[in-house]
């Protein structure tokens, strides 16, 4: 689901909409869990970047709390880091039981035709898991580059239908279908026939040099 070149401003999600994490407390907390997740790593500044294809000043601008990034900066160090973007954007949580609701979670990106990300949540352990809830309007399009391996996406639709493509081989996917694929090679998400697509993605997240769940 992840990354474009561009390191600010827009491109996330193909540069359709893309959204920054914002000001004030976010921005802190990002920086507070990309310093931790690169320390316990042992993991330079210069080291951090280069895996994450990041620059440096980029990255001291983050651990600063100084910058605004974009999800394409955050994912490619969540991806370097071996961590959950939710490990990057919040603040460590110890509830037994969460229930979240989609109305009170932000959108992460928004499409050019009014298609919408939102990361419900991750689950703890070694192998954490994104929950996404999408919405794909027709004409609405999501590229992402290669994944680091191991990470593996889960997509099932509940309205409508979309175009999966892994590598170069498209896949419509309709309303009661699921399909699961490794995230390992470039794949996009398009929004298809005349109405808008529901689905829920997960992803699994094997650990990572970096991991502390």
């Amino acid at each position: 689901m992840y990354i474009r070149t561009t390191e600010w401003g827009s491109g996330w999600f193909g540069g359709e909409g893309d959204r920054v994490i914002g000001t004030g407390a976010a921005l802190r907390a990002v920086a507070r869990n990309v310093r931790a997740a690169r320390v316990a790593a042992g993991w330079s500044l210069d080291q951090l970047g280069a895996r994450a294809q990041v620059s440096k000043g980029a990255l001291v601008a983050v651990e600063r709390a100084t910058g605004n990034p974009n999800l394409a900066t955050l994912v490619r160090l969540a991806d370097a880091l071996g961590v959950s973007l939710s490990a990057l954007l919040e603040e460590p949580r110890a509830d037994r039981v969460r229930v979240v609701s989609t109305a009170d979670t932000p959108a992460l990106w928004t499409g050019e035709h009014g298609g919408q990300a939102r990361l419900m949540l991750t689950t703890a352990g070694p192998c954490p898991v994104e929950v996404w809830r999408w919405t794909l309007h027709p004409r609405d399009r999501y590229r992402s580059q290669p994944h680091r391996p191991g990470v593996v996406e889960t997509i099932s639709v509940t309205a409508g239908r979309m175009t999966l493509i892994v590598g170069d081989t498209a896949h419509e996917i309709g309303d009661g279908e699921t399909v699961t694929f490794e995230a390992s090679v470039p794949h996009a998400y398009h929004g298809a026939g005349g109405r808008r697509c529901d689905l829920v993605m997960t992803v699994q997240l094997p650990p990572g040099p970096g991991a502390t769940r």
